[in-house]
């Protein structure tokens, strides 16, 4: 008789308690997600200039492109030129330190990119205009 309160006491106790390790995989998760930094794409293809100083930059960025119609996307969203400003400030109060990355095509006009130009240089960010490696 006590063999069997002992084997089914034994039983009991066996089970497998994963609270803890629950508890480990969404402290990592939380980690992976807080660090991960994201690139803000520009919602367009756009054929940039070349140019033979480009360099390669590996640091995130907000994309701005400005397309052959001049049309400007901020973060996949077609913008107007008065509406760059506000749309980096909301960006830059995300993400402290925001670098932005122009892409304007090479059939846009210069008064196109100098507007944008001048919006970033109000919302005080800094910005780098994108180009192919190479001359043409």
């Amino acid at each position: 008789m006590r063999q069997r309160i002992l084997l089914s006491q034994q039983q009991e106790d066996a089970e497998i308690n994963m609270t803890p390790m629950l508890d480990v995989v969404f402290i990592m998760l939380i980690f992976f997600i807080v660090s991960t930094s994201f690139v803000r794409e520009s919602g367009i293809d756009v054929n940039r200039p070349s140019a033979e100083t480009s360099e390669s930059k590996t640091k995130t960025a907000v994309m701005v492109a400005i397309s052959a119609e001049n049309e400007i996307w901020v973060d996949r969203k077609p913008v107007d030129v008065r509406m760059v400003r506000p749309a980096i400030e909301r960006l830059k109060s995300e993400q402290s330190e925001i670098n932005i990355v122009i892409q304007a095509d090479e059939s846009a006009t210069t008064g196109q990119l100098v507007k944008v130009i001048d919006q970033l240089r109000m919302a005080k960010v800094q910005y780098t205009v994108a180009t192919q490696a190479g001359a043409k």
